[in-house]
């Protein structure tokens, strides 16, 4: 009985094999998880704190998160929370520059990621600005140019499993293997991304996004499952319904119930941790390679 429960708590620690992505020419070593911040350049996002939207906020906000500690910046103009209002690609290119120019400014040298679906938007971020990762909810759904631009810029790209768009999303929520399911949609998108010569590809299971409460703590439950791809997982609850809904606090007050569901995503596998509270996640991590680091198995 000992043996099994030593075993048990052993396992709990993930002993997947370490990787690495090319940003910029260099290499970034996930032996070690990491943070990426949340800037939110919209008027909407689903947590008001958040919200950055004149230039002496996203400068602020751009500090707090490197003075904290996070590896990436996840810079976003259009929400993507659930029935989130269009915003056409104008408009988001427009909030976008604004924001870039201001972060880039203020810490140029500042691993960016942008979290679009638009790959218009991706290429000039790129191009123009230097950012180093596309963050597509989408995974090249919702535009079908997005494979092949990322295919041209060489970038890591995060892609992350979603049905239908943030306007209509909640429809669909009905899997018959969840699980199975994100596997293999990740699995068709790997295979054309490699063929089109995609190398850096990080997966998001997206919590949230097409599934209920219940399901997102199915994912979470067997989170590890996705370590069959051997490529960086990012999980993204901070501050999310599925933590307000089981505890029954605000967005403000769910910061307790992120920094526990981080705790345990790492343990399961997670590589990145996408939040809006660095600080928290930092710590997070810290301790998590301190217990991984005494692992006695």
């Amino acid at each position: 009985m000992i043996l099994h429960k030593k075993l048990y708590f052993c396992n709990m620690i993930s002993d997947k094999k370490y990787m690495t992505a090319n940003i910029k020419g260099e290499l970034m070593d996930f032996s070690s998880p990491k943070v990426m911040g949340i800037l939110n350049i919209t008027p909407d996002s689903f947590f008001s704190g958040s919200r950055k939207q004149s230039e002496s906020e996203i400068a602020e906000r751009v500090a707090q998160i490197v003075e904290e500690g996070a590896d990436i910046i996840d810079v976003g103009a259009y929400s993507s929370r659930p029935n989130a209002a269009y915003v056409d690609e104008k408009e988001e290119w427009n909030r976008l520059k604004f924001g870039l120019e201001i972060l880039f400014r203020e810490a140029p040298n500042a691993i960016v990621s942008i979290d679009t679906f638009r790959s218009g938007i991706a290429h000039k971020a790129v191009t123009q600005f230097g950012a180093a990762i596309i963050n597509d909810i989408s995974a090249g759904e919702l535009d079908a140019n997005m494979f092949d631009t990322v295919a041209e810029l060489q970038i890591p790209y995060l892609i992350m499993h979603m049905r239908g768009t943030p306007q209509t999303m909640m429809e669909f929520t009905d899997y018959k293997q969840l699980i199975p399911e994100i596997i293999l949609y990740f699995s068709e998108k790997i295979n054309i991304l490699h063929q089109k010569g995609v190398n850096d590809i990080w997966l998001d299971p997206g919590f949230g996004f097409s599934k209920n409460t219940d399901q997102n703590y199915e994912l979470l439950a067997n989170l590890n499952h996705l370590s069959v791809f051997d490529l960086p997982i990012l999980v993204g609850v901070s501050r999310k319904a599925m933590i307000r809904t089981i505890t029954g606090v605000s967005t403000q007050d769910a910061l307790s119930g992120t920094v526990a569901i981080n705790m345990f995503s790492l343990t399961q596998g997670a590589d990145i941790i996408r939040v809006h509270d660095v600080k928290d996640a930092v710590q997070t991590i810290q301790l998590y390679n301190k217990i991984k680091q005494a692992k006695q198995c």
